[in-house]
């Protein structure tokens, strides 16, 4: 039997962590990022791979550092580990550590490869319209997302999915596929091969201006970068000097009143419309103004008496 470590640190590494485990695999370690303080209390809380660690009786290191920490590197070592797995760990792995294992570093990224390379691709796929994501298992090398790939698998985007809602489908189907690609291994039937750089996208980190909309573009696109920034830094505009949270929407079969230029706001009965690019219409169905509660678009209109042609940007 393969002897393992495993690192990773956040939700989306805690299914593959319990499929590993319970498909009779050793885990001799499994290192995670330490305890940050969370919450209003700021208390230090573990993180979510450290709590399903030690409800499975595994044993925990949480180096603030890997690169040039000898004594982690002496503790990994000793192990002697056939593989290690990182799902998430939010570290660079360090070539000391990409040389160690026969099986080499095996990570589960969320997109299928060379697509989304980077931090974001759940929530980049989302925002580029994508029809179809899926999991990949890769060789870590010391590139960024870019080693040889073991084994992929699709899953279909449904036009409700958000990246709080995709991201557990792509934990769990990634975590079986990371047993099968340790089988694979094992069993010496899957063939690693080159990624295609060329066809290489990337899913760079959010920032929160990624959040700002821009009303030029089609109400689909805006509504796809809304569903795909979910929890953050979701979709936001100016209304009247404010920033206007956009928490629901939806593509709208509506005209644009008139020659509205993107962004323009009109009030139909008690739905709360806006144009956009392309003579596309958006209607924003619940909302949330500085300082305000969250409110839906016909509390909204009750509350603030819209203008003729005013604009939201």
């Amino acid at each position: 039997m393969l002897r393992l470590i495993y690192c990773g640190t956040p939700r989306f590494a805690v299914p593959p962590l319990e499929k590993v485990s319970a498909a009779g695999y050793k885990i001799d370690l499994v290192v995670t990022q330490p305890d940050r303080p969370r919450g209003r209390g700021l208390e230090l809380t573990a993180s979510p791979v450290k709590q399903c660690a030690l409800a499975l009786g595994l044993p925990v290191t949480q180096p603030d550092k890997i690169k040039a920490n000898e004594a982690f590197r002496a503790q990994i070592s000793a192990l002697k580990p056939d593989a290690i797995i990182v799902v998430g760990y939010g570290r660079i792995i360090p070539q000391w550590m990409l040389d160690l294992p026969p099986l080499g570093n095996l990570n589960l990224h969320a997109s299928l490869l060379p697509r989304y390379r980077g931090a974001a691709p759940i929530q980049w796929a989302i925002a580029s319209g994508d029809a179809v994501t899926g999991v990949t298992t890769m060789r870590i090398d010391a590139g960024l997302d870019t080693g040889d790939i073991l084994l992929q698998q699709e899953l279909t985007l449904l036009p409700e999915d958000t990246a709080e809602t995709l991201a557990p489908k792509l934990s769990a189907i990634g975590a079986d596929l990371m047993v099968t690609t340790l089988r694979g291994l094992q069993a010496g039937s899957i063939q690693p091969r080159p990624q295609d750089h060329a066809a290489a996208t990337l899913a760079p980190i959010l920032k929160k201006e990624d959040g700002l909309i821009d009303w030029s573009l089609a109400a689909a696109g805006i509504l796809n970068r809304l569903r795909g920034f979910q929890p953050w830094p979701g979709a936001y505009t100016k209304f009247r000097g404010k920033t206007l949270q956009v928490l629901r929407a939806a593509v709208s079969n509506a005209s644009p009143a008139g020659a509205s230029q993107p962004g323009t706001l009109t009030a139909s009965g008690d739905r709360l419309v806006a144009a956009c690019g392309a003579g596309t219409v958006l209607e924003i169905i619940e909302l949330q103004l500085e300082g305000k509660k969250r409110a839906t678009a016909r509390d909204f209109l009750h509350g603030y008496r819209l203008q003729p042609g005013e604009k939201l940007g």
